[in-house]
């Protein structure tokens, strides 16, 4: 059954105009029908790198969250700040920290929250 309707219509990809045979008609013809769906998949990619990549940003601070012991360069990640500003909080005795050999350095979590509370 063939349609007598004829709608004006601007193309949603290529912005002409065209004539549509039906009210539903998007696209002036295949093409840009094929382009606007391959658009469509690139930004559904792109949103999914997005979330992938935010979530393995997010991951160490979650997994520092958990941990008991905490080395100075941890303690920096979680506080956002530098490994040089730690040390200093450490000599000012702000932040506790216990000095197991000249590389060893180790901070409780418990202190680390004792510091915001």
């Amino acid at each position: 059954m063939s349609s007598n309707l004829r709608i004006q219509r601007i193309c949603q990809y290529c912005e002409n105009e065209f004539t549509a045979r039906t009210t539903v008609t998007k696209y002036c013809g295949d093409y840009c029908a094929k382009m606007a769906y391959k658009a469509r998949q690139r930004t559904v990619k792109i949103e999914r790198s997005n979330r992938e990549t935010i979530a393995i940003f997010q991951k160490p601070l979650e997994e520092l969250k958990v941990k008991e012991f905490l080395t100075v360069k941890e303690v920096a990640a979680l506080l956002n700040c530098s490994v040089r500003s730690v040390y200093q909080h450490i000599v000012k005795k702000k932040i506790k920290a216990v000095n197991l050999s000249q590389r060893l350095t180790r901070v409780k979590r418990s202190d680390i929250d004792q510091l915001f509370a």
